[in-house]
């Protein structure tokens, strides 16, 4: 994706992005080890254990070249390194619970640092859920996480792959909690933050976003649930009252075909497993996973730690150089269409 300003390209400010290295025993530092700064047109700085993203590095055969981060311009051919020391040494594939405050160590700084606008958009590697769970913090992901540290009180998942958006109306729920957890002012809610910032950041005039029902078959006029009838069609008819482009709705399972998505340009979706393993079968390798609602701009890639993977040469970082080239595509979207721009 290429930035949609109309701003001459020697004229247009290079966005600086601040990329954290996830979780240590997973394949973070591996994918990160991969990147080419040469080929992004930005400024990056990757925030992590400094010998350990090296060591990693050098037994991969990366020839990436750290320097050590200012406040000045980052060199064109290079990565800024902050320097964040682990807790406890880290071992590709083995996770170690004392190393759970430093992870969250990254994503405190790099949303402090974009937040004061040192940097324009962050950048998450992959991280464990479980083993930050385990050292007794309370964590539920990163959007849940860096929601609460913007004060933003409503994050909105949006995953992107290709030509296929898909965002979410619930995100991390166990799934007997999803149905009571929908209700006409979250769906308004989300509805409201992803038209803005489909427009806001990806540039869209008129962003079309077609809707998911809950139940099978959209409840099929109440036989199968009254979620649709009750909660869903009069909000999104409240909503279309305010020149929001919206349409259904519709049965996940018609949806998410070639025939239905050509005019959309989101896709909303209930709840997680509606909407995203339609998405990462179109684009596993590739796809972009991006927090709106946020006064931050951050994405982060589709995929887990593999752990299986670490240390082995064998992790793809397709996903990772896709969500850098979003993260610069957005921050040049949001300086464009800025008040004032």
């Amino acid at each position: 994706m290429k930035p949609t300003s109309s701003l001459p390209k020697n004229l247009m400010p290079e966005p600086r992005i601040i990329i954290t290295s996830g979780e240590p025993a997973g394949i973070g530092p591996d994918i990160i080890a991969a990147i080419d700064p040469a080929r992004f047109e930005a400024g990056l700085a990757v925030i992590g254990d400094r010998n350990m993203l090296q060591s990693r590095a050098a037994a991969l055969g990366s020839k990436i070249e750290f320097v050590d981060y200012t406040d000045s311009a980052i060199p064109a051919n290079a990565i800024a390194i902050i320097d964040q020391p682990l807790e406890q040494p880290a071992v590709p594939g083995k996770l170690d619970s004392a190393n759970a405050k430093y992870v969250l160590s990254l994503l405190d700084y790099a949303c402090r640092a974009c937040l004061d606008k040192r940097f324009d958009a962050m950048v998450t590697a992959p991280i464990q859920k479980e083993i930050i769970n385990r050292a007794g913090i309370s964590f539920s992901g990163h959007t849940e996480y860096l929601a609460d540290l913007c004060n933003a009180p409503k994050p909105v998942m949006l995953l992107v792959a290709a030509q296929l958006r898909v965002a979410l109306v619930t995100t991390h729920l166990p799934l007997r909690q999803v149905a009571d957890s929908i209700n006409e002012q979250v769906i308004s809610e989300v509805v409201q933050i992803l038209d803005r910032d489909l427009r806001n950041r990806f540039g869209i005039q008129n962003p079309h976003i077609k809707v998911c029902g809950l139940n099978p078959h959209a409840g099929e006029n109440g036989y199968l649930g009254r979620e649709e009838i009750e909660i869903i069609i009069p909000t999104l008819e409240t909503l279309k009252t305010t020149g929001i482009n919206l349409s259904g709705p519709y049965p996940a399972d018609t949806l998410f075909t070639a025939h239905m998505l050509k005019d959309a340009d989101a896709v909303l979706a209930m709840y997680h497993d509606q909407g995203l393993p339609v998405l990462k079968h179109v684009g596993f390798h590739n796809a972009v996973n991006t927090t709106l609602g946020l006064p931050i701009i951050r994405t982060s890639v589709d995929h887990g730690t593999a752990l299986d993977l670490a240390g082995t040469t064998q992790a793809r970082p397709d996903s990772l150089f896709a969500a850098i080239e979003s993260a610069i595509f957005q921050a040049h979207n949001k300086l464009h269409n800025a008040p004032g721009a």
